[in-house]
């Protein structure tokens, strides 16, 4: 069973994965790469983000030096009022996920905050207090095995990959002696909230809206980017990329046999996001699948790739509300984003 939606063209899908792997290249350096000239690509890429086929994102991954908190959190809601919480929830800077699922839940949501102690705020003093929500039912995110975001699109061919980071550096460049920022400034939320609905603002775009240099645009950028500060988030919206559908699978694992599992698991094409989990089972990984069918298909290979682990259950997203920072109209193209809140 497929949705039958059509999906990107290739050359849409190739900038994408350029963007993932340098989301502020210059259109010039990206011309080198993919062949196209810099008009050319500067005109695509405006079709896809003005349509909501596509996006580029920056968010924060750090609270000072601390990494940010994770959570999935699973919502039961009255009859007739799903719809209605998924649009209150993904209008919350907290939520980085809202998907409208099958199974026991009528919503899963990725949360993040700082803190246990604002995770729980967020959880009392809103989510638990909004009129369609019967039960709420959380797991922490003890760790998180990859990165979110990561590229999966794998449309250029090596040599373009081999081109563009030797143009740019890409994400290879080495942070191994990047300095942590403790505290971010008050220029670093603002430039952090501006990049969370476009990756791609120019810092002399950037410096007007901030009231500051270019140059110190830059430099802050550098330095946030440097110190492993930012996740950046660029993708097709799901319907239009090939996989239009979202799925978790929960998994029973014993503790010794995780790393082998996680990193089998990982290999996986259709796997996003793996992460250990509080609650009753330990593994809890979020996959994008092309159809219904696959998730058969998913589920046996996660046995076969990892034979201690034991499917414990799944959930297939009806509907998609928000990725990241963007929320998704019926359509399923982006229409507008979240600006986050300060970290």
């Amino acid at each position: 069973m497929t949705t039958g939606e059509s999906v990107l063209g290739e050359a849409d899908l190739s900038l994408i994965h350029a963007l993932q792997m340098a989301p502020r290249a210059s259109w010039t350096q990206l011309s080198a790469v993919l062949g196209a000239s810099p008009d050319t690509l500067a005109r695509r890429w405006e079709h896809l983000t003005a349509g909501g086929y596509a996006w580029s994102s920056l968010l924060a991954a750090r609270h000072g030096t601390d990494e940010m908190l994770y959570a999935w959190v699973e919502l039961e809601c009255a009859a007739g009022t799903s719809e209605a919480t998924a649009a209150d929830v993904a209008g919350d800077p907290y939520t980085l996920g809202v998907h409208q699922v099958t199974g026991d839940a009528d919503l899963v949501l990725l949360v993040i905050s700082p803190d246990l102690h604002a995770l729980d705020g967020y959880l009392a003093g809103r989510v638990r207090r909004l009129p369609g929500v019967l039960r709420c039912r959380t797991q922490v995110v003890t760790r998180m095995h990859n990165r979110p975001y990561r590229s999966r699109i794998e449309q250029l061919t090596p040599g373009q990959v081999q081109l563009l980071t030797e143009l740019t550096g890409g994400d290879r460049r080495p942070r191994t002696h990047a300095r942590v920022l403790s505290h971010f400034s008050a220029l670093d939320r603002r430039l952090i909230a501006e990049l969370a609905g476009d990756a791609r603002r120019s810092a002399a775009e950037l410096a007007r809206q901030c009231g500051t240099s270019e140059s110190t645009v830059r430099r802050r950028l550098d330095a946030l980017s440097a110190g492993g500060t930012l996740h950046h988030h660029c993708l097709p919206a799901p319907r239009f990329s090939g996989r239009p559908m979202w799925a978790m699978v929960t998994t029973d694992v014993p503790p010794l046999e995780v790393p082998a599992t996680v990193a089998a698991l990982a290999r996986l094409p259709q796997t996003r996001l793996v992460t250990s989990v509080t609650g009753p089972h330990n593994l809890a990984v979020a996959m994008w699948l092309r159809t219904v069918d696959e998730l058969h298909e998913v589920t046996s290979a996660f046995v076969r790739a990892a034979p201690a682990l034991r499917i414990a259950g799944t959930a297939l997203a009806l509907r998609t509300h928000k990725i990241g920072a963007q929320v998704l109209g019926p359509d399923g193209r982006r229409t507008h984003h979240i600006r986050p809140d300060a970290p």
